[in-house]
């Protein structure tokens, strides 16, 4: 059974601020074959496709298309600000291990 992926509150309101200047997108999480660990996740502004699982919240949307979402369920989309830079970083129970940056991983 495949559980869709959560996004939290900060991810959104983080979100909220940067369509402010491209109103209409959505944020986009894919996975993608390559990176040092085999896959890894490609986060971009998007508009919806008609297959696509759209997650909302505080009137933000997260796209996953349905390849992705396999290799995203149960997931937690996040967002983090630290002292060597602010990114959406995501929470992968399926990956048994991931690269020191963090966008890439293994299953």
């Amino acid at each position: 059974m495949t559980l869709p992926p959560k996004v939290t509150p900060r991810a959104f309101a983080r979100l909220a601020e940067i369509t402010a200047s491209a109103p209409g997108k959505a944020l986009r999480v894919a996975v993608e074959g390559g990176g040092c660990s085999g896959f890894q996740y490609d986060i971009k502004l998007d508009d919806p496709g008609p297959d696509d699982l759209v997650l909302e919240g505080d009137g933000q949307r997260v796209l996953i298309d349905p390849v992705s979402l396999p290799f995203l369920s149960n997931a937690t989309i996040d967002f983090s600000e630290e002292l060597i830079g602010a990114r959406f970083v995501i929470d992968n129970p399926n990956a048994t291990s991931s690269c020191g940056c963090g966008t890439s991983f293994s299953i």
